[in-house]
């Protein structure tokens, strides 16, 4: 199945919000394929329009940023 959504994540520094735009595809099962065997198989995540991190079944893109790894890790733990 796949899922859509925005996650924003608080700059302590700057006092702004980084908002973190996701697609991810998920599966009822963990998956050899999936992110550290897990159930998601597909993930991108866009800032300011610019992929930020791309896992499709092995990473395209790693997380590039601490607003990015945050959102993966709410994914994460979400799904």
């Amino acid at each position: 199945m796949w899922k859509e959504g925005t996650i924003g994540i608080p700059n302590e520094e700057t006092g702004k919000t980084t908002i973190c735009h996701w697609w991810i595809k998920v599966y009822d099962e963990p998956s050899e394929f999936g992110v550290d065997e897990g159930r998601i198989s597909k993930l991108t995540i866009k800032v300011d329009g610019e992929i930020t991190a791309n896992y499709d079944r092995g990473w395209d893109v790693k997380p590039k940023d601490k607003a990015t790894q945050t959102a993966f890790e709410v994914l994460m733990l979400q799904n």
